[in-house]
Order: C-alpha cells, then sequence, then structure tokens
C-alpha cells in the first residue's frame, strides 16, 4: 500500500484481542476507524482489506460537502483541497431541463484517491491497517473470531455490497438493488464544471451522468434499477443508453467497470450485538440518486462511536449503533424511499425538474434529499404539483 507507514500483514495475532476491528477500508471502514479513534485514541483498532492501495472502485465518485463536515468532526481536515470543486448540477428529462448553482460545492474525486487519503488519515490516527481477505467469521462468547486468527470484541462490517459480515449478523441480503456501469472520459466542453444527470425515457427508474472531476476527465455512468421480471443490462446496452441520454459521454470512454448498489429502503436494520453494519453493507444507498460515500462516511463514524461507547458502558453495541443511525437518517430515509419511487414515473419525473428550474429554493430541497439528510419539503411538493398542473414554464 503506497505512502502509508504501519500497515503489514496480521501476522500471528492469536493472542492479541483488539477492541474493534473493522472488515473494509473502504469510506465506511476508515470512518468507523476515524470516529472509534477520535472518542478514544488509544483505542486497539485494526482495519483489514483485501487489496492494496491504491485501488478503483466502481462509483459516480461524487463527495457531497457533508463528508467534509463528517469528517471535520473527527479531526480530519483539507482532504481534498487538491481538487477542484464542482458547483453546477443539471437535470435533464427529456425536454426539461434545469441547471444551476448548489447551495455548496461537491466534489469528484476517484476512488483511487479518496479511499488512499481517507486509509491514511486512519492511518496517521493510530489505526493498525494490514492486507488480509475475510473468509469466516463467528461469533462467540464476549467477541468476534475472523478466520480463527482475529479476536475482537466490537467488529464493524464494512464489507460492501456483497458484504460477508451482513448475514453473520442476522440480516438478510438487501432485496432492491440497481446495477450500474462506471467509466472514465474527457469532458465535453458543454460540462466542464457540472454534475450532469439525465433521466431514462425507457426502463424506470434510470438515469445517465457525467461528473467533471475538473482535470478534463469526467465519470461518467448509467445505472438503473434491478426488477425480478426483467433481465439485467448488458453492457452494450448500458453504454447505448449512457450515450443517447448525454451525447458524446462514451467517446474515448476507458475503465468501464460495473457494480450492484443495495438500495436503501423505507427502514433501516441493525441487529442488536457485536457486529455493526455501515455504509454499502448496511444497504445504505440513496434510492434516487445512488449516493452513498455520505451515508457511509456518517455511519462508519456513528458505528466507531457506538462501539466506544458499548465497550465503556458494558450496553450492547448494535442497539446503541441502531439508535444513533436512526437519530439521523431514519426520516430521511422514509423521504428518499418515497422520492425514488415518484421519480420512476415519467410525468412526476419531469414535474420535478420543471419545479426545480422554476424556482431555486425547491432545486436546492431536492438536492439535499439526493446529497444529504433532507426531505420532501411542503416547499418542493407544492412545487411539484404546481408544475405538473401547468405544465412547461413559459
Amino acid at each position: 500500500m503506497s505512502d502509508m507507514s504501519g500497515i503489514s500483514g496480521i501476522g500471528d495475532t492469536s493472542e492479541t484481542v483488539w477492541d474493534l476491528a473493522i472488515v473494509g477500508s473502504g469510506p465506511a471502514g476508515s470512518s468507523a476507524a476515524l470516529g472509534a479513534l477520535a472518542a478514544q485514541p488509544d483505542l486497539k483498532v485494526l482495519v483489514l482489506d483485501r487489496y492494496d492501495f491504491p485501488r478503483d472502485k466502481a462509483c459516480g465518485d461524487g463527495i457531497a460537502p457533508h463528508v467534509i463536515d463528517v469528517l471535520a468532526g473527527v479531526g480530519v481536515h483539507g482532504l481534498l483541497d487538491d481538487w477542484t470543486p464542482v458547483q453546477c448540477l443539471q437535470l435533464r428529462h427529456g425536454a426539461a431541463v434545469v441547471s444551476r448553482q448548489m447551495p455548496r460545492p461537491v466534489w469528484v474525486v476517484p476512488r483511487t484517491v479518496f479511499d488512499a487519503k481517507l486509509a491514511r488519515a486512519a492511518v496517521q490516527a493510530g489505526v493498525s491497517l494490514a492486507r488480509h481477505r475475510v473468509r469466516d467469521v463467528r461469533l462467540e462468547p464476549g467477541g468476534v473470531v475472523i478466520d480463527d486468527r482475529i479476536r475482537a470484541r466490537v467488529v464493524v462490517g464494512a464489507d460492501g455490497a456483497h458484504s460477508l459480515l451482513r448475514p453473520v449478523s442476522g440480516l438478510p441480503p438487501v432485496r432492491r438493488r440497481a446495477l450500474a456501469l462506471r467509466g472514465y472520459a474527457a469532458t465535453p466542453p458543454g460540462r466542464r464544471g457540472t454534475q450532469a444527470m439525465a433521466f431514462g425515457r425507457h426502463r424506470q427508474p434510470s438515469y445517465a451522468w457525467s461528473f467533471d472531476r475538473g482535470d478534463g476527465l469526467a465519470n461518467v455512468g448509467y445505472g438503473e434499477l434491478l426488477e425480478p421480471d426483467r433481465p439485467p443490462p448488458s453492457r452494450g446496452a448500458m453504454l447505448d443508453q449512457l450515450e443517447q441520454l448525454l451525447p458524446g459521454a462514451t467517446a474515448g470512454g476507458t475503465s468501464w467497470r460495473g457494480h450492484h448498489l443495495p438500495l436503501s429502503s423505507w427502514s433501516w436494520q441493525q441487529p442488536d450485538g457485536r457486529i455493526l453494519l455501515a455504509g454499502d453493507a448496511a444497504g445504505l444507498i440513496n434510492p434516487m440518486t445512488g449516493e452513498g460515500i455520505y451515508y457511509a462516511v456518517a455511519t462508519g463514524v456513528l458505528a466507531g462511536r457506538a462501539a466506544v461507547s458499548a465497550l465503556a458502558s458494558g450496553r450492547d453495541a448494535g442497539s446503541r449503533y441502531r439508535e444513533a443511525v436512526r437519530s439521523l437518517l431514519a426520516r430521511h430515509l422514509r423521504h428518499t424511499t418515497i422520492a425514488s419511487r415518484l421519480v420512476s414515473v415519467p410525468a412526476i419525473a419531469v414535474a420535478g425538474v420543471r419545479a426545480a428550474a422554476r424556482d431555486q429554493g425547491v432545486f436546492d430541497d431536492l438536492v439535499e434529499v439526493g446529497l444529504g439528510r433532507g426531505r420532501l419539503t411542503a416547499r418542493a411538493v407544492r412545487g411539484l404539483c404546481a408544475a405538473a398542473a401547468t405544465g412547461p414554464a413559459r
């Protein structure tokens, strides 16, 4: 793992009992370590990841300002100061289009860069980070055993969409999923400094995106909801949809990778016990936009703090973490579930774009639903209803 000290294999840890072990060192895992060490700097924290850094992860690469806020709360500042922020968001559904300045800028940073930066911050905070592929996890009295070699009092599962820890915790697989394809291509002149999203016109809900990174390249892709009564789209079909919805987006594209998105739902579950699930492993992907990095960082920090609190008090870690996440996100998750159902109806999606074009406040409210902890405000609902009733703005 390049440019990071304090990283090694796990060696012989059979005699060590870690206070906290974290499986996965993506945004959720590194944030869990940072949250725990910010609360108790002398905690014995081990993070395991199967890959060296830097490593790629298929993603839209969008970093909302809320992520920066959460990281500042655990002492991480200036992480993206060397990247160019993006202020403009463009939404399109057929002929309906809105292009406005967002209330706060976002960043588009490749996961090869962002994940390595975050892992480095965790190492600097005191975490032990090791390359190791986890194959078996079991519960035993007083703790959790990983691969018969690693023992921990609490474990955070931050191991992604196909989490090994999720079934061990007692949860079933996430039922509602999307499939997306991502690549990198030169940013066309008309999309520089912009996050552009175009809603699909056939298989719903779906959208294509082109997110300018600020370095001459854009993260481009297409995603759609997987339905049990229809086969998943092929790579060729997804590329065709991307090019139809955002002409020129695929030109010269490279690094195409597909990935599954376990979408959040009306309610969020976290069992009692010593295994806490964060980020994608917890089924926390915004079903309207596919945003997941904010959820990963926020729930990772909460998981780390819950582990420290539970170890200090003797209270169950799972219940403590569940309360914290629900306090932060429960209302928001209900509203994103409703919003995702609404945008799957083309007439409502078009009305939403028109309403955002007419009113900056409606636009801001919808951005917050898609990127952070927002909800469908009365202003947004009124604007949508008015747009649906009166048709296109004159």
